[in-house]
């Protein structure tokens, strides 16, 4: 099974399913506690990398839109094609 954030989720919800059980036990319930602790920390981290990725992204996009234009470049292209 691989380990993606959606596998992590799925589990981190069968974690929260179990734990709302009434007939799940002390000592179960602490492991799937510490489980779920353990998944929560993971899918925090990998959602701050991403979210890192995003903001440089964004910054690396809102670079290149303000950039000058060369206007004589686009003049060239449009002499080329009028004859």
């Amino acid at each position: 099974m691989k380990n993606n954030f959606e596998s992590k989720l799925n589990r981190l919800e069968e974690i929260v399913s179990k734990l709302e059980e009434e007939q799940t036990d002390l000592d179960a319930s602490v492991k799937l506690f510490e489980e779920g602790i353990a998944l929560s920390k993971e899918m925090t981290q990998k959602l701050q990398e991403v979210k890192f990725k995003v903001t440089a992204l964004k910054k690396k996009g809102a670079a290149l839109l303000t950039e000058p234009f060369d206007a004589t470049e686009g003049n060239a292209d449009e002499a080329d094609h009028a004859e």
